[in-house]
Formats: C-alpha cells, structure tokens, sequence
C-alpha cells in the first residue's frame, strides 16, 4: 500500500473525529431544544412548521405514540413517492418526457426512499423526471434520515430518563433535525459542491458534438453525445449527509457531474460518516456522561479501521492474472497501480476503497467505483460492514440505536461472566430488554439469509444472474445484505429490475427499517419505565478500553457466526481460485 493510501486513512479517520464533537455537541442542543447559533434565524421556520402540522411539542409521547407517528408519517412518504413515479408522465418538470416507472419498480424505488436504503434498480437519468428527482426522492433523503435521527433521540431519552413513559415528541424531533441540522448543512454541502462543478439546473438534457466521431455497430456514424443534467447538487448533498446515498445518475458518485474533482470526493466522503459519528458525542451529552459517547465513537472507528485498512491494501494488489500477459500495475508516477478495474483514473484504488468502506460503515450506498469489480477480497470487506449491523458508524440515527443494542449485549454477556444483574447507565437489563435488543440484532440477518436463499434457489431469482458460480453466488448474497441492511450499494453485475429482485428486495428493505424501530422504541419504553440505580463496587464501567473492547468483540462474533458460511461460499472460494489459478 502506498504512502498515498496510509496518509489517506490516516487524515480521514482525524478529521471525522475532530468534526464529531463540535457536531455532535451541536445536534444535542438541537434534539433537546435548546438555543443554538442558528436559533433566531430559523426559529420562526421551526414554530411555522407547527402551526402549520397543529403540533404542540412540548407535548410528549410514549413509546407505543411515537412509533405509531414513526410508521403512520413514513407510510404516507412512501404512498406519496410511488403515486409520484406512476403519474411523473403528466407533471411538470419532465424536459425528456420520460414515461411512467414500472409498478414493480415504483414499489422497490418507494420503498428504498422512504426506508433511508435509496437501493435502485433503475438509471435515475433514464427514468425520473426532475419533479421526480426533487418531490419524491429528495424530499425523502431528508425525512427518511430525520426520522432515524428523531427514532435514536427517543432511545436515548429512554436511557437517560427513570421512573416516566414519555419519550419525547415525534414531530418536534423530525422538525428540529431538519431545520437545524440537515437543512443547513445540504446548503452548505450543496453550494460547495456547485463550487467544484455539480450540475444544477432545469436545463433540457444537451447534445454536444463529439471530439472524436466513431462508426457504431450499424455503420454509421455517431457525431453527437447527449449529456444528462438536473437539480443534481441539492440532491447529491443530502444524499451523502443523510446517507442515503441515492444518486442521480445511474453510476452515482462515479458520473462527473455527481463528483467532478479529488475535492468534491474528500467533501462527499466526509458527509458520510459525519452526522453519524457526531451522534455518539451526541448520545454522551444527552445522557450527561461524555465518555460513554466517546466510547461508542472508539467502537465504531476500531472496527472501521480494522476494514478500512485490509481493504485499501487489497485493492493495491494487481490481478494475477493480468501479470502473465505482462500488464505493470506498479504505482508510478503515470498511474495509481494496484487494481483499476471498476475504478476511476482521477480517483485511483486508495480513494475507491475508502469510499467502499466508508458508504458501507453507513447506511449510505453511494459509490465512486464499482464494487462488483473489486478483487474478492476486496469485495468482502464492504459485504461485512453491511452484516454487521451497518452500526459502524451505522446510518444517521439508525446506526447508533443498532449500536445500543449491541452495547445491552455486551453488558448482558459480561454481567453474566460475573455473575451479577447486567446495568447500563443505572438501568438493570433484563429479560424483556434483552429480547427486544436480540429482535434488533438479529431480524437483520434473517433477511439477508432468507432472500439470498431465495434468489439462488428460484428460477425468477436466478434467471438475472448473469455471472454464473461463485461470483454470482456473490453477487446475490450482497444485494441481500445490502436491502437486508438498509445500505442501498449493489455488485451491478445483478440484473435487479425485475418483478423478482424489485418485490424481494422491498420487502427485505421495508421490514429491515421498520421492524426494528418498534422494538428498540419498545426497549426504550421499558428502559425510561425503570428506577435508576446508584453504580456500586461491582458495576461494569462502561466508558473504558476494556468496554470497547468487548463491544467491538461481540459486534465481531455476531456478524461471523452468521455470515461467515457464507462468505466462505462466495468472495472467499473466488479469491481462492484467482490466486491458485483455477478458470
């Protein structure tokens, strides 16, 4: 690996840590309304949005209220987005006239954007309108994420408050994460972008001559290129900030207009991981002890590195099978080196793999490279930060309550090697806690295992496989992991838009989402329900090294005893082959 590559990780891994704490501090303030910096200029906006929705927030609601608004508002989000792709034919707002999507297709796309998941089957440039683009699926990159922000929010009052059943109020959670906190960063983000040359326009899609014509398969000469545009940097941003990471264009963040220059890759790739790692300081300030937030933040950026590292090393590694043929695939000065298959030349494999590591940590999914082109390995390390979890830094809200419940784990696990009730925070964990947490931990995996059983086992699942053996094997199980972790990142060598893939895949998506926030909404409820507990000589600190270490431990052994099958079965047995030499 390349000097390159190290001072890459390096950098990386320290500016997302700097930047979490002024965040995470930030959006603590916010969540518990209190005044901020941005208080008098978008207060008015706030207390509009109420009157507007005839909310009072102050009025705080218990755990079964607030996943009942939960569920009822992001139903109606995700009726809204799939009316919206129907109809897109007769709306304005569509320069290219593009027709109606697909029953099939609106329904995953529905339920991918609504679910924070944002996985397509579909080129965005050659199916959506502009009004489809903005109204639908934007609109719900914001609220799809501040619905994850406002669900944690409810779970850590349920850690933080003792002997109560409110948990705060739904609406005032989702206004105030999206007014103060989601809002100006996308402007922000957006207009830096617009800087570095993201398109944003409502400009019809221009042809432009070709600097070198060529001949196509019918003889005849190709002179021009139609070049797609849109209102791409407002929606590329809060797709990055609320990983969601949904792109405009088919290719997402590997199409120019999406992410032109090295700059607007450090700035994209950085809003990945930003809210989400700012949550844990977050999670310290709302329960009055810092250094359990600091603690869950040394979990998550333990295991990342633990990935991050492995993977960018891989992908410096050249083909085996190129080097016979007498291809270098050197670092030099003329060329990054290592594997540039699937890859960008401005880019290269340090950046590609970060990236992969990075939108895989998150719920996030965007890419800059096609992971589908990695070497096995290399593909490996992305299919295993979705199955764990996608809690390392996880999506904006979702990844952290996925988390906690790790964390209820591993104290539950080390009460028992003492021999003692298990407390977190003052809490007892109990019976009923750790069912609901077990529920959370593993519904996940269940969906990931059923849906790839059923993709290989079927004729309709197997039919769009168009990489037979191991690679394809692969390539099924990944989309799985992905819809079963709400990631949205795919090995696009799956042909997915299809009636199979597009039902399978929604369903996978939608139960990954929602039958996951009422049990750690449940969890929450019982945990506020409790009396708080004084710590005594005999109560597991929670905030040390060794607590790290066991968090990092049983997310690890979770994700392995579950997966590991079959990664032995798909990247492993391909990685075996390409280096011993089998066809």
């Amino acid at each position: 690996m390349t000097s390159h590559a190290w001072m890459l990780l390096i950098g990386y891994t320290a500016v997302l840590v700097v930047l979490s704490w002024p965040l995470g501090r930030f959006m603590a303030d916010v969540l518990e309304g209190r005044r901020t910096f941005l208080s008098g200029l978008l207060g008015p906006i706030e207390r509009a949005c109420y009157r507007l929705a005839g909310v009072r927030p102050e009025e705080e609601m218990s755990w079964s209220r607030y996943a009942f608004a939960t569920l009822a508002f992001n139903g109606v989000g995700l009726l809204v987005v799939y009316v919206l792709q129907r109809v897109q034919q007769w709306l304005p707002l569509n320069p290219q006239h593009l027709g109606a999507v697909t029953a099939h297709s609106s329904f995953d796309t529905a339920v991918s954007f609504a679910t924070n998941t944002n996985w397509q089957g579909y080129g965005g440039e050659t199916t959506m309108s502009y009004l489809t683009q903005m109204l639908g699926l934007a609109v719900q990159n914001f609220v799809s994420a501040a619905s994850g922000i406002a669900v944690m929010a409810a779970v850590v009052r349920g850690i933080a408050r003792h002997e109560t059943d409110r948990l705060g109020n739904f609406w005032a959670d989702l206004v105030r994460t999206t007014v103060y906190i989601l809002l100006p960063l996308s402007l922000l983000l957006a207009v830096a972008l617009m800087s570095q040359g993201v398109v944003q326009t409502f400009e019809p899609y221009p042809s432009v001559p070709l600097v070198e014509p060529f001949h196509a398969t019918d003889s005849t000469w190709v002179r021009e290129q139609t070049l797609a545009l849109g209102p791409v940097a407002s929606q590329v941003a809060i797709k990055q900030l609320g990983t969601n990471g949904g792109g405009f264009f088919n290719v997402n963040s590997a199409h120019p207009f999406e992410n032109p220059t090295p700059f607007s890759n450090a700035l994209e790739l950085l809003a990945i991981l930003v809210i989400s790692a700012g949550l844990c300081i977050t999670f310290g300030r709302m329960v009055r002890d810092e250094r359990q937030g600091w603690a869950l933040l040394a979990a998550m950026t333990v295991i990342f590195l633990l990935a991050a590292g492995p993977c960018l090393w891989l992908e410096h590694q050249p083909n085996p099978r190129f080097t016979p043929l007498g291809v270098d695939a050197t670092p030099s000065a003329a060329q990054p080196g290592g594997n540039m298959e699937g890859k960008e030349a401005r880019f290269g494999p340090a950046e590609s793999a970060l990236w992969a590591t990075a939108t895989t940590s998150a719920s996030n999914g965007s890419v800059n490279a096609m992971h589908d082109s990695f070497t096995p390995l290399g593909g490996l390390i992305p299919m295993v930060m979705m199955q764990l979890g996608e809690v390392v830094y996880g999506g904006v809200g979702s990844g952290l309550y996925g988390m906690l419940a790790f964390v209820l784990v591993a104290v539950f696990v080390a009460g028992l090697m003492v021999g003692r009730t298990p407390e977190y925070l003052g809490k007892k964990i109990e019976a009923y806690e750790m069912k609901m947490a077990s529920l959370v931990i593993l519904f996940p995996p269940f969906l990931v295992l059923f849906g790839t059983a059923l993709g290989v086992a079927t004729a309709a699942g197997r039919a769009t496989i168009f990489n037979p053996g191991v690679h394809g094997f692969s390539e099924v199980f990944y989309a799985f992991s992905s819809a079963g972790n709400n990631n949205g990142s795919a090995f696009a060598g799956l042909g997915a838009n299809t009636p199979f893939y597009n039902t399978v895949l929604g369903i996978a998506m939608f139960f990954a989402r929602y039958a996951l926030m009422v049990p750690i909404l449940a969890l929450a409820g019982s945990l506020a329900g409790k009396k708080k507990i004084p710590a005594g000589s005999g109560t597991l600190p929670t905030h040390t090294p060794l607590f790290v270490a066991l968090i990092v431990g049983v997310v690890l052994i979770v994700g392995a005893l579950t997966f590991l099958p079959g990664l032995a079965v798909g990247p492993i047995v391909e990685h075996l082959k390409l280096y011993g030499g089998t066809p």
